[in-house]
């Protein structure tokens, strides 16, 4: 059975967008853009929602190929190209990038895929994590806080119908300020 990983960067009150779908809070530094695209390669399968695909499509397609690209943004940009990738939409009617579209039922998918063998898959996106949060799909939870209050937007947690107790695994500050910590679902 896979393990589903939710990481997404977060505020310290607790979200991954301001409000208005703001995200330049979170403005990663070199260490932040390094974590992420260090997870990469021990990701076997990305699983999107439709506006998280949306930002991510406008820019990594060719994000090597921008003049100003630093050598990793050039190797993020590549490894985001070649993984397998699979986007959760009903609005959304192509993809490409090694993209595979499924506009049905999120939750049976997601867990079809979890029963499978493989490796890791990571999910991006408030409401496609949610809607895994809530069926109990998340094996792990992986938050990078900023050092930053937005006081609104769009939260990293869903609302629950009850607790998931989690056990920490790792916590890291970075030199910019952002406290990274790994969580795992107590089962």
């Amino acid at each position: 059975m896979r393990k589903l990983i939710y990481g997404m960067n977060v505020t310290l009150d607790g979200y991954i967008a301001a409000p208005g779908d703001d995200i330049g809070w979170s403005a990663p530094s070199d260490e932040l853009f390094q974590f992420w695209s260090d997870q990469l390669p021990a990701t076997d399968l990305s699983l999107y929602g439709g506006k998280l695909w949306q930002t991510m499509s406008s820019y990594w397609p060719t994000g090597d190929q921008q003049p100003h690209a630093t050598p990793a943004e050039r190797e993020f940009a590549r490894r985001w190209r070649a993984m397998a990738k699979v986007v959760f939409s009903s609005t959304i009617d192509k993809v490409d990038w090694n993209t595979r579209l499924v506009t049905g039922d999120a939750v049976a998918e997601i867990t079809r895929l979890k029963a499978e063998d493989g490796g890791p898959m990571a999910i991006g996106g408030a409401t496609l994590a949610g809607a895994a949060m809530r069926a109990g799909l998340i094996d792990e939870y992986v938050l990078a806080t900023a050092p930053v209050l937005v006081g609104g937007g769009t939260p990293f947690f869903t609302v629950l119908d009850s607790w998931v107790n989690l056990n920490l695994v790792e916590t890291r500050t970075l030199p910019c300020g952002v406290l990274l910590t790994r969580y795992e679902t107590r089962r």
